[in-house]
């Protein structure tokens, strides 16, 4: 109060007047509305487009101008203030930058998003595949690439199963949910540590509801009750969707392009890279740019070995 008093004495009511409330100059300076609605029209036909130039944009606003109001009829900026204007309206769009990018931000979700809560496990699973980037010994003893397919538990972040195939297949999902509904049993060569009975979880307890569990490894089984998918061929399948029905499970499957609605399992795929697929012969690097030389001299495994030290 004793501040508000001092501006007001030396301003009178002006002074007092909370200015964050106040109008405040356009960041587009005295840019005609016409000419900033055709570039904004230009940025959002880039986002499915190839890749090209801000001169190409510039041209591009010039013959939107001519078709919506008449040729000549509204004035181009100069190349430079055309420059200026359109790197404010283009931040954060990647209009000249990679179109992977570009369309990625595009399929974001418009203002605050948020996924929902979950408290139990199996109350939410997300399930999604991706090409491996390792180079693999195939069974006809050529080098070849192959796909990862994982389920993860919302709650507890668990990756309750995870394949690697040649191809995801409907099969191929439905025997995913197979896997996480199994006990994993301990393997010839496995640390005494991935024991169950070496865990935190109940082991005695759990022991009197299922024997097979005497011998397993220390990964939960946690049963899905809904199971978040994308559009992917294998998922929304006949056959798959007759496993969620004969297991009681909710299936939902996402809108189209939006990874955002199932983010756990995008970012656990991604993890998958980064931790263990980079220690690995043959690792080729997310994309052609992050790759080597000569990686399919290397010695490569075979997609058993690899799920082998993928369960381990």
């Amino acid at each position: 109060m004793k501040r508000k008093r001092q501006r007001y004495e030396a301003g009178g009511i002006a002074a007092v007047v909370d200015h964050r409330l106040a109008p405040h100059a356009s960041l587009l300076g005295r840019a005609d509305p016409r000419v900033v609605a055709a570039i904004r029209q230009a940025i959002a036909e880039s986002v499915p487009a190839s890749t090209r130039t801000i001169e190409y944009a510039r041209w591009r606003t010039g013959r939107i101008l001519a078709a919506e109001h008449g040729e000549g009829l509204v004035e181009m900026p100069s190349r430079a203030t055309f420059y200026r204007l359109f790197g404010k309206l283009s931040g954060g769009v990647h209009v000249t930058g990679s179109a992977r990018t570009r369309r990625a931000l595009a399929d974001q979700p418009e203002g605050p998003f948020r996924y929902e809560q979950v408290a139990a496990p199996g109350e939410l699973m997300q399930i999604d595949s991706t090409p491996l980037d390792v180079l693999v010994q195939l069974d006809e003893g050529v080098p070849g690439r192959v796909e990862l397919c994982g389920l993860v538990d919302v709650a507890t972040r668990t990756i309750a199963a995870a394949v690697v195939r040649p191809t995801t297949k409907s099969v191929d999902a439905s025997l995913l949910l197979a896997r996480a509904l199994t006990p994993e049993p301990m393997r010839p060569g496995w640390s005494d540590a991935l024991k169950m009975s070496r865990s935190v979880l109940p082991h005695r307890r759990l022991l009197s509801l299922d024997e097979r569990l005497e011998h397993a490894a220390a990964r939960p089984v946690i049963i899905p009750e809904t199971i978040v998918c994308d559009r992917g061929k294998a998922f929304i399948s006949e056959n798959f969707r007759s496993a969620c029905r004969t297991l009681e499970i909710i299936f939902q499957p996402c809108h189209p392009r939006s990874p955002a609605e199932k983010p756990h399992i995008e970012r656990t795929l991604e993890s998958v890279a980064t931790l263990f697929c980079q220690f690995l012969p043959g690792y080729l690097g997310r994309t052609a740019e992050h790759r080597g030389r000569n990686v399919e001299a290397e010695p490569l495994w075979s997609m058993l070995e690899i799920q082998e030290f993928l369960d381990e």
